[in-house]
């Protein structure tokens, strides 16, 4: 059950470096989808309710074109209940896909558990994308491991953004966005990232010339309850890290 709030004030990252995927609550799809340095050129719909794409006969599964994203991104993911995808690059790759390859990414979907990794020659997937309750429980997998630096530096820039917006939380000027936190500063954090991190975006504090956003190792959780029973007591303590802003010189660093 949702704890009212937690989701959109904290971000909580564990790493598996070594199967290349990352457990996440607290990224929906939009914020992912926005964050990422290309946007992909098809998505295969594994599991989902969008209304709006077409069907491969070979795979027996629904994809979409990039032409079609804007329709998915206006969709509420959250209500489908599970949501999985992998992106690829063509049709032709789909209908090259070989039966055991069409049977793991129905078991990948239905179990959120990988038999292989889910990287396909025939698709040049860069992601494989499983969601339930989007935002709540997302297993992503990342190729390059360096593309989820990127995409955690960029989504925590935005959520600060939206803080402000709503809280006037932060006393930048108005309009000016805040500049994604560089890969090579997330991946500094990464060993913490390995037990399981919270990024708390409602303790963040700023004084006249930063802006400090707290990281607190709270361990290995698949329960966004857990997660936040744990940061309740960990966020009385100094946090583990912090990304702080310098409001002159618009930059990032990373204290770990």
């Amino acid at each position: 059950m949702k704890s009212p709030g937690t989701v959109k004030e904290l971000i909580y990252i564990h790493l598996h470096p070594i199967n290349q995927y990352v457990v996440s609550y607290g990224i929906e799809f939009q914020e992912f989808m926005r964050s990422l340095p290309e946007t992909p050129k098809h998505l295969l719909l594994l599991k989902h309710k969008f209304e709006d794409s077409d069907f491969n006969m070979h795979t027996r599964f629904d994809y979409i074109e990039a032409g079609g994203l804007q329709s998915l991104l206006k969709e509420d993911v959250g209500e489908y209940g599970d949501f999985c995808w992998i992106d690829f690059e063509d049709t032709d790759g789909l209908n090259e896909l070989e039966g055991y390859e069409i049977a793991e990414m129905l078991y990948l979907a239905h179990s959120k558990e990988h038999l292989r990794k889910p990287f396909y020659s025939k698709l040049n997937n860069r992601f494989a994308y499983l969601s339930h309750d989007d935002e709540w429980f997302n297993k992503t997998f990342y190729r390059q491991i360096p593309d989820f630096y990127s995409v955690l530096g960029k989504i925590v820039s935005l959520k600060l953004g939206l803080f402000r917006s709503e809280r006037s939380f932060f006393s930048l000027k108005k309009g000016t966005p805040f500049p994604p936190i560089p890969p090579e500063m997330i991946a500094r954090v990464s060993n913490g990232m390995k037990e399981g991190i919270v990024v708390s975006l409602s303790k963040t504090e700023q004084s006249r010339l930063t802006v400090e956003v707290p990281i607190w190792i709270v361990g290995d959780h698949i329960s966004m309850d857990d997660v936040f029973d744990d940061y309740m007591t960990s966020f009385r303590t100094p946090p583990d890290a912090r990304f702080v802003f310098d409001k002159k010189s618009h930059e990032w660093s990373v204290f770990a």
